[in-house]
């Protein structure tokens, strides 16, 4: 028996990391230099990239790609969340709440994609050197984006097309900071059947795909690379793609930390610990990881930097 106080246009609250007056100060200041650095370390990496002609290639047009996904996605929640701490307002409104839910699925999926096709660029720069500028030719480098970003556009309408048609009570508290579509789903008054299906099935398969494909790719590496006889050789070619590596690490630790939480623990504050991780502080480390790991990021990047006061 549905409960009778359901609405068509119900109203959404955040309840955020904490109702605790004295903690909101230290949430937003930290949260809001977490966002700083995630905007400003991807901004960085897209500028040095596009600055810099010697990395107009595959591999630096994906990353640029994935740092504006980045930044994309940590602000679907972040602003939000610091904007309610700030005017001490957790409202947010019924179609602001499918928008987020949307936009947080497209740009997820994206890095997820993204990740896919970087691990494919080194792939074939590794295990066919010889071959790599006619395999990765710009014409196909733009229709691999073209499709990662066509397919996070319509892969993220099936979850949010699904999540119009529940009913909702007329309040409804969310305990998180952003609009997650699991956490939406277990507050809905109405039949959730359907709605769990899909995110199964996209989960499924926007997983599992990628990441079939990123092993793949990976586990050809390797077997190429132990093929090398120097120990000089193993070493620079894994160094080619250790960045990278450690990006994916990342992201799939994170996210499978987001997913096993809500699986094995009925605790919110793990699930919400998690997506932490997820949503913010995976899209800062990214542009960390690739200055410190990569020889002509930093050569870049340090140019970029030391023409700033020159042109001044």
């Amino acid at each position: 028996m549905e409960p009778e106080n359901h609405t068509g246009i119900p109203e959404f609250y955040l309840l955020g990391l904490s109702e605790n007056p004295e903690i909101q100060s230290v949430l937003f200041g930290l949260f809001l230099s977490l966002y700083l650095v995630t905007v400003f370390g991807n901004l960085l990496i897209i500028l040095a990239i596009v600055s810099d002609p010697k990395l107009h290639t595959p591999m630096y047009l994906f990353l640029s790609n994935l740092s504006f996904s980045d930044i994309c996605f940590t602000s679907t929640t972040v602003p939000k969340m610091l904007l309610d701490i700030q005017t001490q307002s957790k409202l947010i409104t019924y179609a602001g709440c499918i928008t987020q839910m949307y936009f947080f699925t497209v740009f997820g999926l994206l890095d997820n994609l993204l990740l896919t096709v970087m691990a494919y660029d080194r792939f074939v720069a590794i295990c066919h050197p010889l071959h790599y500028t006619v395999l990765m030719n710009p014409k196909l480098c733009s229709q691999l984006l073209l499709l990662a970003w066509l397919i996070s556009i319509l892969g993220a309408l099936p979850e949010s097309l699904t999540a119009l048609r529940l009913s909702f009570c007329a309040v409804v508290e969310i305990p998180h900071y952003f609009c997650e579509l699991p956490e939406v789903l277990k507050l809905a008054c109405s039949d959730t059947f359907i709605n769990n299906v899909v995110l199964y099935i996209v989960t499924g398969i926007m997983g599992f795909f990628p990441l079939a494909g990123i092993l793949f790719s990976y586990s050809q590496i390797v077997t190429s690379v132990l093929r090398i006889s120097t120990v000089g050789g193993k070493y620079k070619a894994f160094s080619t793609c250790g960045s990278h590596l450690s990006v994916v690490s990342l992201f799939y630790g994170t996210c499978l930390g987001v997913y096993l939480s809500s699986i094995w623990t009925q605790a919110s504050w793990a699930g919400v610990f998690a997506s932490v991780l997820y949503t913010v502080v995976t899209p800062m480390m990214n542009p960390f990881i690739y200055s410190l790991r990569n020889r002509d990021m930093k050569r870049a990047l340090n140019t970029l930097l030391c023409s700033v006061p020159s042109s001044s």
